[in-house]
């Protein structure tokens, strides 16, 4: 009975080990696009660069969480995925705001500077991923993390085609209709991380 006791504590250690190695690689990942997709977003003046740059700076701080709640009970990582949801949905908040100017003050994006960025941001999200995926049906604090990863995926993806729509039209619209698009689904995401959360809460574990 002891050795099967001290062998289930080894295997919780060394899963807590794994799960803080991945989160500071994706937390170092994250920190660095966050600075090239703001970078470019200015540069560009792309509404779309700019919201995944700011999702990038959310994910940041969500893996910091994560990282800081690694080994804590189930009720401190619901909460703690009660702050992701609101990263996220400000994440949207601010993506609606942008949207808003970009509307008012219309002007046609940098494809090229759009589609480097967006390259270089897919192929580090999809890496975060990879890495977090072994994990996505694990606890609320992995699990939230790998949905926050997984809405990066689809980001890139969906700037990729803003910067695809700009070249072929020759206007902006295609970079604010993808920048609605990533509105949309951080939001839902939000709300996903949000009844997860509540959950893990309502459980008391």
């Amino acid at each position: 009975m002891g050795d099967s006791c001290c062998q289930r504590e080894i295997d919780v250690q060394a899963l807590e080990a794994r799960q803080r190695r991945t989160l500071l690689i994706v937390l170092g990942i994250n920190i660095g696009t966050f600075l090239l997709m703001v970078g470019a977003a200015i540069h560009a003046r792309s509404s779309s660069l700019l919201s995944g740059g700011l999702d990038n700076f959310g994910d940041a701080l969500t893996y910091a969480l994560s990282l800081a709640v690694v080994g804590a009970n189930h009720r401190a990582k619901a909460g703690v995925a009660l702050v992701k949801a609101a990263l996220i949905m400000a994440a949207a908040i601010a993506v609606a705001v942008q949207i808003g100017w970009r509307l008012a003050h219309p002007a046609v994006p940098l494809f090229e500077t759009i589609g480097v960025a967006a390259i270089l941001n897919l192929g580090a999200n999809g890496f975060c991923l990879y890495l977090l995926s072994p994990f996505r049906a694990g606890d609320v604090n992995m699990s939230s993390a790998w949905e926050c990863s997984r809405n990066d995926v689809w980001e890139g993806f969906a700037v990729l085609a803003a910067a695809g729509g700009v070249w072929l039209f020759g206007s902006g619209w295609p970079d604010l209709v993808i920048g609605a698009f990533l509105l949309v689904l951080f939001a839902r995401s939000a709300t996903r991380v949000f009844r997860n959360a509540c959950s893990g809460l309502a459980s008391g574990g």
